[in-house]
């Protein structure tokens, strides 16, 4: 009986999409993945904090989902940058089939960038205005 084929770019559509829950890790590794389980939790433990004090700042709140989401745009990268060899040896070995990617990828690579980006700058510059204003501007 041969293996599933793990498709490298459904794997990092999933990274992309639904990282910060730990899917893309689920889809590669299954679910005894203990990082991906680390990523579940934080959508939950983000809204434990959301729930228990929802004074506080939304980005204090949601912080380890922050985090988790940030974690799993770098793990997008390295699926997306991996070659197609180092791919199907680590993944697809006994599948019997082998991965051709194209352009698909790159063009998820280049949204990864601009969403984790825009996701830094908008956490470092709540962070500073939490930090220097305490809050002032939102």
């Amino acid at each position: 009986m041969q293996n599933s084929h793990k498709n490298k770019t459904f794997a990092a559509l999933l990274g992309l999409m639904l990282g910060g829950a730990g899917v893309h890790r689920f889809y590669l590794q299954g679910m005894k993945d203990i990082p991906g389980w680390l990523h579940a939790a934080s959508v939950l433990f983000s809204a434990a904090l959301l729930a228990q004090n929802p004074d506080r700042p939304l980005l204090i709140n949601t912080a380890p989902l922050v985090i988790s989401v940030l974690a799993a745009c770098i793990e997008t990268f390295i699926i997306g940058l991996m070659s197609d060899e180092k791919w199907d040896a680590l993944y697809n070995a006994e599948s019997g089939k082998t991965s051709d990617t194209g352009w698909p990828v790159a063009l998820l690579m280049v949204m990864n960038l601009a969403n984790g980006a825009t996701l830094m700058l908008i956490a470092l510059a709540r962070s500073f205005d939490l930090i220097l204003t305490g809050g002032s501007y939102g």
